[in-house]
């Protein structure tokens, strides 16, 4: 049992909290027994797995799983997975797993979600959510958002995350008219525009675009995009959460396309 906060292996993990050593050491933390679990089921490469004798003692199943998938696995003491974990009270399991690769293929049909300088890794998370269960393609963020693999995302995706294509765009511009090119029409959500996103043809092959929360989608991004559409609001309401925003657009699409 590792019982040292001062453990090399505990100091790396914990390490990992942080976007530079993410990027340094190519891994990232699944935390809890739901997201390893989902982990597990779709195959996601492990690395380190962690946790307390209490939760293998109840969760022995799931245990032998992961330990038959990663490179090690120990038990350690609370006091080490309070150390490594990224939340007051973590569920009992910490795994480390690699990085998703950048050149991840998602195929231009369907729905697909690009995103521009999403900061609130819970904004990102529910996209992401809400992006498998209406059945997109897959999902496209610029590099100046969030990390895809920050923890707070993969909680707030209830572990929908091993599940959608993702990847990293270095230029979302270049991109997004290579995606048009290809017949994919673009459709961007901005606050003043004149046609309601019900309004557009969601039947065909499709790219969502959302802004960074504050400022929304850059001009150059806006103006490539084949349709500028708004969602309704009373009055008193300035403006919505890019997630639920992405999620109605979503749900409209899924909706027409179920009378396909």
């Amino acid at each position: 049992m590792l019982t040292s906060t001062q453990n090399n292996l505990v100091k790396k993990i914990r390490k990992l909290h942080s976007t530079k050593e993410r990027d340094k050491q190519g891994l990232f933390l699944i935390e809890g027994t739901h997201l390893i679990k989902e982990a597990c089921d779709v195959g996601y490469p492990l690395v380190n797995v962690c946790c307390t004798i209490q939760w293998q003692k109840n969760n022995q199943v799931l245990w032998n799983d992961v330990c038959s998938r990663c490179n090690y696995a120990d038990i350690v003491s609370q006091e080490v997975l309070n150390l490594i974990a990224t939340t007051i009270r973590p569920n009992g399991i910490i795994a480390t797993a690699v990085r998703r690769s950048d050149s991840i293929n998602i195929p231009l049909n369907g729905i697909i979600i690009a995103l521009e300088a999403i900061q609130d890794p819970g904004n990102l998370g529910t996209i992401i959510r809400t992006s498998v269960a209406a059945g997109a393609a897959g999902l496209w963020v610029s590099k100046d958002s969030v990390d895809l693999d920050n923890p707070k995302v993969l909680r707030a995706s209830a572990g929908q995350w091993f599940h959608l294509p993702m990847t990293v765009i270095a230029d979302l511009r270049k991109t997004v008219k290579q995606a048009q090119q290809a017949g994919i029409q673009v459709i961007a959500s901005l606050p003043n525009a004149n046609l309601i996103y019900w309004d557009v043809d969601w039947q065909q092959p499709s790219l969502i675009l959302l802004g960074n929360e504050g400022a929304g989608l850059s001009p150059d991004l806006s103006a490539i995009a084949d349709f500028q559409v708004n969602i309704p609001l009373y009055p008193r309401v300035e403006s919505l959460n890019v997630g639920v925003a992405g999620s109605l657009m979503l749900y409209e699409a899924l909706r027409q396309r179920s009378l396909q």
